[in-house]
């Protein structure tokens, strides 16, 4: 098992991370326990060491299971992280009583990761306001915390107003070969490798969209590693980063343990040829993308209400992945009856700010049309 050494913290972690959001489920939507256990030994045995829940992860039900399992072992050959859901958290005290509260669900006496989960930039500001982070310390004191991290989810300008406000011991971001000026990025990646602060990865295969395509996509991996998955380029990729020392996957089934571990066990960084096909997909993919949206906003607020840069994001990932179930639920339900393209009134305010000069009246008819019809399921 491929492993890295956290130089700041003194401690060396096994590459590959157990995610333990996407446990199999049975019929009720409870965890499969006697599949996830399975899961969780093989990946014990064949030398992972990094296992990582949450408060909210199967609602609710992440946290006492993986402590049960992780009870047949010894505390000292694994790192147990978990995260403090910050949006629950109404004071200063109330985030110590939930930390006491998962330490007993997980039935620890520490947490060897702790982070702060999920932050934005209104989230960071109550963070804060309530010293959030003064109140971790103080665990960390009382030796109930070794390392004070956390999960970051806005823009690179966020980013850098966190990172920068507290000698973290470790950050957690989505990376992958798409997402690269997404979020923090690859200038969230840099900063970090400049501090010094080691990064924990999240969504390395994007939720899986990264692990399977077009025949004509995949084809362009097979023939360089017709023996690989398609996934196994996406965590390669991000493993091939040095700062990058945890990758976590949200394993779901035996199958993908068991391709993972095949990655890991007998991990390669990505070759200069294997770049350039990662580069060559990329850009395939990218050129799908039906107009340059940026999402800077400048169009906005519309006065009709509609999310232009919404809606824009929701219709370039559906003609990047051609799969309708990407965006299914971003369009459906989280871009509301209000804020869809249909309410525009084709005033043009919107195009007179745009820095890309996008056809945007034009185009969101389009958006509409598309997805309410789509061609791609």
């Amino acid at each position: 098992m491929e492993r890295r050494k956290m130089e700041n913290l003194g401690i060396e972690t096994s590459l590959l991370g157990f995610g333990c959001m996407r446990f199999p489920t049975l019929a009720d939507g409870k965890i499969d326990e006697v599949t996830a256990e399975k899961m969780l030994d093989e990946a014990m045995a064949s030398g992972v060491t990094y296992y990582d829940t949450a408060f909210p992860y199967h609602d609710g039900d992440s946290e006492p299971f993986v402590g049960r399992v992780l009870d047949k072992y010894d505390r000292s050959s694994y790192y147990l992280a978990t995260k403090l859901p910050i949006w629950m958290v109404e004071s200063k005290e109330n985030a110590r009583e939930i930390f006491e509260k998962q330490l007993k669900r997980l039935n620890k006496d520490y947490i060897d990761f702790y982070l702060i989960h999920a932050l934005d930039k209104e989230r960071f500001q109550k963070v804060k306001d309530m010293q959030i982070v003064e109140m971790c310390e103080e665990l960390r004191k009382e030796g109930k915390i070794r390392h004070l991290g956390f999960s970051f989810h806005d823009d690179y300008e966020v980013f850098e107003e966190i990172i920068n406000y507290h000698s973290w011991d470790f950050c957690q971001i989505q990376y992958n070969y798409m997402d690269t000026e997404i979020q923090a990025g690859d200038k969230g990646y840099k900063l970090a490798e400049e501090k010094g602060i080691p990064m924990v990865i999240m969504e390395p295969v994007r939720g899986g969209l990264l692990a399977g395509f077009s025949d004509e996509i995949d084809n362009m991996f097979k023939e360089v590693t017709p023996d690989n998955s398609i996934a196994s380029w996406a965590l390669r990729w991000v493993g091939s980063h040095s700062n990058v020392k945890v990758v976590l996957s949200g394993m779901s089934s035996p199958e993908q343990v068991e391709d993972n571990l095949k990655t890991f066990n007998n991990f390669k960084v990505l070759s200069e040829c294997e770049e350039e096909t990662v580069d060559k997909v990329v850009t395939t993919l990218r050129s799908r993308m039906q107009n340059g949206c940026t999402g800077c906003r400048y169009c906005m607020p519309c006065p009709s209400g509609v999310n232009i840069p919404g809606s824009f994001r929701v219709w370039n990932d559906y003609h990047i992945y051609q799969k309708y179930d990407v965006v299914k639920n971003r369009w459906e339900n989280e871009i509301s009856a209000d804020e869809k393209p249909e309410n525009c009134v084709e005033c043009g305010a919107c195009e007179d700010q745009c820095p890309q000069k996008i056809s945007i009246r034009e185009h969101l008819k389009r958006v509409q049309q598309e997805l309410d019809h789509p061609t791609w399921k």
